[in-house]
């Protein structure tokens, strides 16, 4: 099955709305420059919050070909949540897509593989899109448990979506993104092998729990340090469908070299 390539930008805890702002307009600016050759590929940029709104209004004032997405949201709809930030405010500045169990939020805050699955749930109440970050840690890997992990953290975030008879176009509209984080800003890296490796196990993985439209639809992305220099070699295996994007991202040009590695040659 041809699945859209998916290039996302995570900015992570980086850039204020003036240089944030800037960014995306260099970003744009190539990609409007150069329309029919990314018919063929979906971009999302993930800013902090704060550049939400901003984003928002760039893109709908320049008919921008990216999309917006967040980088955390809550399990809770409303209420008293300080410092929370639910699905219906981020639909509300804007958004289409938003990250769900990065490796950050699972380590640094403690966000199990339940509380991950909740917010996909949660994403999806809202007509967003869910990127769910899977990823096994230096120790996983060493002790040849990752395909274990793997398994057992999407698996947790499948059986909730089945148990509550999610529909077969919200399970569609998953995407998952398989970030190592022994690769992540560490100098290790993952071999072309390796990836292909996990992203062919995932599919399996969804094979098993899901129909096999549904399973084939879902877009598979690699998120372990993805730069220029290893973009084309990890994108163009056969079940990675595009890359989340961390530190090249917050450079206009070598994110868009990633964007151009993930292109089809036809389109």
């Amino acid at each position: 099955m041809q699945r859209r390539a998916l290039i996302v930008g995570n900015w992570k805890m980086n850039g204020l709305i003036a240089p944030s702002l800037l960014l995306a307009t260099e970003i744009q600016h190539h990609f409007t420059a150069n329309l029919p050759r990314y018919r063929g590929c979906d971009v999302v940029l993930c800013p902090p919050f704060t550049a939400l709104h901003a984003l928002h209004q760039l893109r709908e004032s320049n008919e921008a070909c990216w999309q917006l997405g967040a980088q955390n949201l809550s399990v809770e709809s409303h209420g008293a949540h300080t410092g929370e930030i639910c699905g219906a405010m981020l639909r509300d500045v804007g958004c289409q897509y938003v990250l769900v169990g990065h490796s950050e939020r699972r380590t640094l805050y403690g966000e199990t593989d339940q509380l991950v699955a909740q917010k996909v749930f949660s994403a999806l109440r809202n007509q967003l899109w869910p990127i769910v970050c899977l990823g096994e840690n230096l120790v996983e890997r060493q002790q040849g448990h990752t395909l274990t992990v793997l398994q057992r953290q999407l698996e947790v975030v499948l059986s909730s979506l089945i148990e509550a008879h999610t529909s077969s176009d919200q399970l569609a509209s998953l995407t998952l993104a398989y970030e190592p984080v022994w690769a992540i800003g560490t100098g290790h890296h993952a071999t072309a092998a390796q990836v292909a490796e996990v992203h062919d196990r995932l599919r399996q993985i969804l094979h098993q729990h899901l129909p096999a439209s549904v399973a084939d639809a879902i877009r598979l992305l690699y998120g372990g340090s993805v730069k220029p220099d290893n973009a084309s070699a990890l994108l163009t295996l056969a079940n990675v469908d595009g890359g989340l994007v961390g530190g090249a991202s917050l450079q206009a040009a070598d994110f868009v070299a990633i964007v151009d590695a993930a292109v089809p040659s036809e389109s």
